[in-house]
This record gives C-alpha cells, sequence and structure tokens, in this order.
C-alpha cells in the first residue's frame, strides 16, 4: 500500500511539472512548502523533484559531482564554463553590454480587451461554444464523415448497420466525447456500461453501436488535398484554421500574454489513479502544442501544432535544433500582435537575444526566464550566466544593458536570470512572502512573477476541460485537444458576459450544460 502512495505521489509530482517550456519549479523563487501554499505560482508540494532551476542555479553550493565529465569539470575549475554561444567579458564589451542603466519605457497599448461582441443574457453554454464551432464547422464534419464512410465501404465492403450520420448525430457524438471531461472518465464507451462511470441519462441519446460506427467513420478531411499533400496535419488543418480565426474575432486580448505548452496530457489528480497497465498502454504523443494565452483572462488567443516526426515541413524533424524550433513557434505565435505594445513573457527554452531584439523591431516587448540548460545564450555575457564564487544576499541582483535590452541576475537561494525589454532595469519591485517577509527585486521579475502565477494557477482550471477520449490516430488527438480549448474559451466569454450575471455557471455546470444542449435532452427519445 505504501509503494503504491509514493508511486500515485511520483505521478502526481510528474504531471505538475509538465511545463516544457515555461519550467516552473515549486522553489522557483526559493519558497515552498506552507510559505507558498497560498500561491499557485508555486506547487504546494515542497519535495518534487521538479525544481529544475534550483538544482542549476545552486551549482555553487554543491561539491563538484564524482561522475562529471572530465572536460566540463576542467572547464568549470579554470573558470570558462559558461554556455555555448556566450560573451568573455572583452566580447560583451565590444558588443555593447554596459552596466551603465537607462530607463526603459513600453508605449502605451492602445487595445481595450475582452470579448469583441455582445452576448444576449439569454444565450445558452451552446451559443458559446458555437462561436468556435459553428453549425457550418460540425455539417463539414457530417460530410467528410459520410464521405469517408462511402469510401472505405467501396474498398473494404459494405458495412450492413452503417447509414449517413446526420447534424444532430453529429452534435450528439460530439456532446459524448466531451461528457468525459465533465464526469472524468477514461472511456467514452462508459457511458452504456454498468460500470462506476456509466450515464443513463444521456446513454439514451444513442445507442452503443451506433456512436461506434459513428466513431469508426469520423472524419474532418475525408481525403488527402492535391496540393499541401506533404502536411502531416492535413487532416486536421482546415479545423484548426477555421478554429484559430473564431480565436481573433471573438476576443481581442490583455496586453499582457505569455508563450508557453500547456499541460494537454491528463489531469493531474486523475492519473494517480491509472494503474501500471493503463499506463504502459498510454502512447507518446507524436505531436507538440504551444499557446499564446492572455495572462489577465486566461483567454487562449492562438495555438500552434507541430508534429514529432515524419517528413513534412510541419514536423519537428525539418527544424535543426530546438531553439530554433521555439523561436520558430514564437513568431509564429505572435505573427498578429506585432505593433501593439503587447508585452509577452516566456520561458526558458523560447528566452534568448536574437528572438527578442527581433521582436522589439516589431514594437512586441518581451520579459523571458533563461536557463544556462534550456536557453540559447548565443550573444550575452558569460559573467552573468555563470555562478560567482562570492556568496550572494537574498534580494541581490546585477543588471547589464544592451541598448533597451536588460540581462538580470537575481539571486534568491539560488541564481535566477532574466531577458527582458518591456520593464525598466532602474525601476525595484518586490515578491511578499509570509514567512521571510518581502524580498527586494528588479521590477521585471516581480512582474514575470505576478502573470505567470496566474497562468499556473490557470492551468488547474483549464484541465477540467480536458476530454479523457484516447484516440490512436495523430490528429484526432489534436482534434479533441482543439475542442478542450474551445470549450475553455467559451466558459471565458461566458463568464464575461450578461448571461453570467443571469446564470452564475461553475466551469462544471458550464461544462455540464453544454454536454445537455449538444444531446439535446429536452427530447429523450433514444436512436438506434
Amino acid at each position: 500500500m505504501a509503494e503504491c502512495g509514493r508511486k500515485a505521489l511520483s505521478l502526481l509530482e510528474a504531471a505538475r511539472s509538465r511545463y516544457e517550456s515555461l519550467q516552473i519549479s515549486d522553489d522557483v523563487f526559493g519558497e515552498s512548502g506552507d510559505d507558498s501554499s497560498d500561491n499557485l505560482f508555486y506547487s504546494t508540494s515542497g519535495e518534487s523533484d521538479s525544481d529544475h532551476y534550483i538544482a542549476e542555479v545552486g551549482e555553487e553550493e554543491q561539491p563538484p559531482r564524482q561522475n562529471q565529465h572530465p572536460q566540463r569539470r576542467a572547464e568549470k575549475e579554470s573558470g570558462h564554463s559558461g554556455p555555448p554561444g556566450s560573451l568573455s567579458q572583452s566580447q560583451a564589451e565590444d558588443e555593447g553590454w554596459t552596466e551603465t542603466l537607462q530607463d526603459v519605457t513600453v508605449p502605451l497599448f492602445q487595445e481595450t480587451y475582452g470579448p469583441a461582441q455582445k452576448m444576449p443574457d439569454t444565450a445558452t453554454a451552446l451559443d458559446f461554444f458555437q462561436l468556435f464551432v459553428p453549425d457550418n464547422c460540425i455539417q463539414n464534419m457530417v460530410t467528410q464523415t459520410n464521405m469517408y464512410a462511402k469510401k472505405f465501404q467501396e474498398r473494404f465492403g459494405s458495412d450492413e448497420g452503417w447509414r449517413p450520420v446526420t447534424a444532430q448525430e453529429m452534435k450528439a457524438f460530439l456532446g459524448f466525447v466531451i461528457s468525459t471531461s465533465v464526469h472524468r472518465c477514461e472511456s467514452v464507451l462508459s457511458i452504456w456500461s454498468a460500470g462506476f462511470f456509466s450515464n443513463r441519462s444521456i446513454a439514451l441519446k444513442m445507442s452503443q453501436s451506433r456512436f461506434e460506427k459513428i466513431l469508426k467513420y469520423f472524419h474532418i478531411v475525408a481525403f488527402r488535398p492535391s496540393q499541401g499533400s506533404n502536411q502531416g496535419l492535413y487532416k486536421i488543418q482546415p479545423f484548426l484554421d477555421s478554429l484559430q480565426q473564431s480565436f481573433s474575432c471573438t476576443f481581442r486580448p490583455s496586453q499582457t500574454q505569455v508563450l508557453h505548452e500547456p499541460l494537454i496530457d491528463e489531469d493531474p489528480v486523475f492519473i494517480t489513479t491509472c494503474t501500471e497497465r493503463e499506463l504502459r498502454k498510454r502512447k507518446k504523443r507524436k505531436f507538440s502544442l504551444w499557446v499564446r494565452q492572455c495572462t489577465s483572462t486566461g483567454f487562449i488567443c492562438q495555438i500552434s501544432v507541430h508534429l514529432k516526426e515524419g517528413q513534412g515541413t510541419d514536423a519537428l524533424s525539418a527544424l535543426k535544433n530546438k531553439p530554433q524550433l521555439h523561436s520558430l513557434v514564437a513568431k509564429q505565435l505572435c505573427q498578429n500582435i506585432s505593433g501593439k505594445n503587447t508585452i509577452i513573457f516566456t520561458g526558458p527554452s523560447i528566452t534568448n537575444l536574437s528572438l527578442f531584439s527581433e521582436f522589439s523591431k516589431q514594437d512586441i516587448f518581451c520579459c523571458g526566464l533563461l536557463s544556462t540548460r534550456k536557453s540559447d545564450c548565443t550573444g550575452l555575457p558569460q559573467n552573468m550566466l555563470v555562478c560567482s564564487s562570492t556568496p550572494a544576499q537574498r534580494g541581490q541582483s546585477r543588471v547589464m544593458m544592451k541598448g533597451s535590452i536588460s540581462l538580470i541576475s537575481w539571486y534568491n537561494k539560488g541564481h535566477f536570470r532574466f531577458l527582458t525589454n518591456a520593464y525598466s532595469p532602474t525601476k525595484q519591485g518586490m515578491i511578499i512572502k509570509r514567512k521571510s517577509g518581502e524580498v527586494p527585486c528588479p521590477l521585471a521579475v516581480e512582474a514575470f512573477a505576478a502573470h505567470l502565477s496566474y497562468i499556473c494557477k490557470y492551468d488547474d482550471k483549464y484541465s477540467k476541460y480536458f476530454i479523457f477520449h484516447k484516440p490512436n490516430k495523430t490528429w484526432q488527438q489534436v482534434f479533441w485537444l482543439s475542442i478542450s480549448i474551445a470549450i475553455n474559451n467559451a466558459y471565458i466569454l461566458y463568464k464575461m458576459s450578461d448571461a453570467y450575471a443571469a446564470k452564475r455557471y461553475s466551469r462544471a455546470q458550464f461544462g455540464e450544460r453544454l454536454v445537455r444542449e449538444l444531446l439535446d435532452l429536452d427530447d429523450c427519445s433514444p436512436t438506434q
């Protein structure tokens, strides 16, 4: 029993550390446990193994590892252990890096953020969902599914149990799968079972055999297009394009936004209940998804999907290295916000000098966390990236500038480094802790902590709409993930509308209402 408990805890900790790009650790700013339990920017556990940055930045306090590579150990002992591409002191001076600081001012943000259209107070959960998945989109699913079924049967023989699907059935089909997010059931077929996750109230709307027939032939794009045939996501790309356009048309984000990879695999609590057999059956995802997200509301403004393998131009293998990939992703996510004086926050995998300089020319301002392991440190002063032999005081910081870009090294039980052109290095902020009190820091550090804390807290909310249906096809995995994001955005618009004042649905209630409306449960006559 104790072993099972330890395994469940380790799985939960693994789920909490899944931010590949953000890498926000339990002790990201040197606090953990009870001292930070009121702030979801920190994990509730002080024993997690995910504190990558503490391990990295606290190297000056650790004895040399016995199994460390001889060359790296020699470099460290000789003081030449800077990250690849970093500059020596003389090189940094030649490149314009200086400790003389100047004030930086970001131009005013002229946009107003919030819903782009007013919804009536009588708007339903389905009305908000259909802002992103309208009737014409559902009708396209009907057409493509029927086309695929016809072609499949022409090739492999007729299916006597099949009849063309209708728009009403397609809505019900979506409702059944979405219900797995509301009721947290691993398999959508559990709805018709006699087990714990059975749901007779909605099972009456469609027989299991009919659902399985639709699931067998379900398609967004039935056949490969004549052009762009190398695209591995061709079966889902038109839907992603439509979804992206609807995100842009229905909501205007605030000035502060974040680029990151959201938690998309499982609800952290749910996976602790999985058996070993279930975990072994889970296949590794063959795609990566990044988002640009409004830090004021949690609305996901844009998504970018890339395959991890394959021959298409959208495959990760088409890129030489991860920094190149992450810079490309960041440019794709920010292509619609140039000239708006937006401030974006980035994790270590995206943060780099070249990208920030390019964004600065487009009036996109940045604030990113740096890691000597995860980040591309090309062009940065080496003396700002290595730990000094002189012990630092808590809250102590060093700053160097090149033009309007500041490189900050801040100490709080470990060194944390930030790259920014969005906040003035001459202005001070404060990290407030219940036990340790106020910890002084540059304003950029306080801003990063404040905005990223919302995103980490928001991640728990988003997971309530994660669809647990696990298809084998990559395009279907991307589709259901996109539907989860659409439901999340629909609820955010609902909360900002007059409809929320009329009926104050919680996230869970909104999801339940959406399922019932998709299934049209006012009419419960079963279909065969």
